[in-house]
């Protein structure tokens, strides 16, 4: 195998892809709905776009191909933020009183109607052409040949798969170990038009192929346990050497404690016996899930260098608006580690949690 994953690959390129999207999407929405929460890529992919002009509550895990538990518990994210309302059917403006339950997945009705509100139909109209606008814009920076190439080359990953996968990784919990958990089921429909879509569904099924064995989760051993294993570390050194936020970190700490893989003593972490056990059958899972991907796989790495090879034109598109979060306190730090190298500091998987849906896990 190669000296990184092709996941970890991937995932880099998938990242930046996203937070430049989510970048543009912000510095508009402030335009069209000042005030507003800011979500990722990851909450219109896997969740606002079946929202349309409604759907039933009872509908959106089917739609969404994501465990009930999971698509609720978004839905009340979403709610919070004030992006849709719930109501009863023939309701078309958000009620004067807060529901019980309001944002959270409590006291929800599978009958109820979910509604964008303004915020959320400003959402809708923003998304959906910002996909291929970064896309030109990768055309312009990288060349055409080599964007096409890639969108090529994860169409050929994409197509064959059985599944019917979600947009975009899903979002992960603590209590599971960060598995990536998917409603299986038969393809319905032709893979995704943007390459925004066929690069996370590629990363996706590669996820999944890697969890189907026990063990770590892959968002855990890439960027979290992978850091631990090459020495004792601080735990407050861990956002930036992994490239994922304090919270995402301390949230894996979490599991990781519990389930016997690290110890945490004076703020400083370190694997147990069982985490390097767990930390050595990493590689040769890779190996595995890669080679079973064949020729796929290698065209799709091939397809990956060219880009990965540039990493000064690939920080150009990380760069925060002005006003945007990425460019504000606590974040900026870990934004200027990755503008002066993307390599290094981008997640080596994305660590989707419920805080807006940012793939590096902010």
């Amino acid at each position: 195998m190669h000296g990184r994953p092709l996941s970890t690959d991937l995932s880099q390129l998938l990242v930046a892809f996203t937070i430049e999207v989510d970048n543009e999407v912000e510095r508009r929405m402030a335009e069209a709905a000042p005030g507003s929460f800011r979500i990722s890529a990851v909450m219109w992919s896997n969740f606002l776009r079946f929202v349309g002009e409604g759907i039933a509550v009872g509908g959106l895990p089917e739609a969404a191909g994501l465990p009930k538990a999971r698509a609720l518990s978004t839905l009340g994210g979403m709610e919070r933020w004030r992006y849709v309302f719930v109501a009863p059917e023939g309701v078309e403006e958000p009620p004067a009183e807060k529901r019980d339950g309001y944002g959270s997945a409590r006291g929800l009705r599978a009958e109820w109607i979910v509604r964008p509100t303004p915020t959320g139909r400003a959402a809708q109209q923003l998304w959906p052409p910002h996909f291929e606008e970064i896309e030109r814009r990768w055309e312009a920076r990288f060349g055409e040949g080599v964007v096409g190439e890639l969108r090529d080359a994860s169409l050929e990953l994409v197509e064959p798969l059985d599944s019917d996968l979600p947009e975009y990784l899903p979002v992960v919990v603590g209590t599971t170990g960060m598995v990536s958990e998917v409603v299986e089921r038969g393809r319905r429909g032709p893979p995704p038009g943007h390459l925004c879509g066929l690069l996370a569904q590629a990363l996706l099924a590669y996820t999944l192929d890697f969890e189907r064995e026990p063990g770590l989760s892959l968002p855990l051993a890439a960027n979290v346990v992978r850091v631990l294993g090459a020495a004792e570390t601080d735990v407050r050194e861990l956002p930036a050497a992994g490239g994922i936020s304090k919270e995402g970190v301390a949230m894996a700490l979490t599991w990781l404690t519990r389930s016997g893989h690290v110890e945490v003593e004076a703020k400083r972490a370190r694997l147990t016996a069982e985490g390097h056990e767990a930390l050595a059958s990493v590689g040769p899972r890779h190996a595995e899930v890669e080679s079973g991907f064949g020729d796929r796989a290698r065209r799709l790495r091939a397809a990956l260098k060219p880009l990965l090879d540039r990493p000064a034109l690939l920080a150009d598109s990380l760069r925060p608006p002005p006003g945007g979060w990425r460019g504000e306190r606590p974040y900026l730090a870990q934004t200027e580690r990755v503008l002066e190298d993307p390599l290094a500091h981008l997640p080596h998987h994305p660590l989707v949690l419920h805080r807006g849906g940012w793939p590096d896990g902010s």
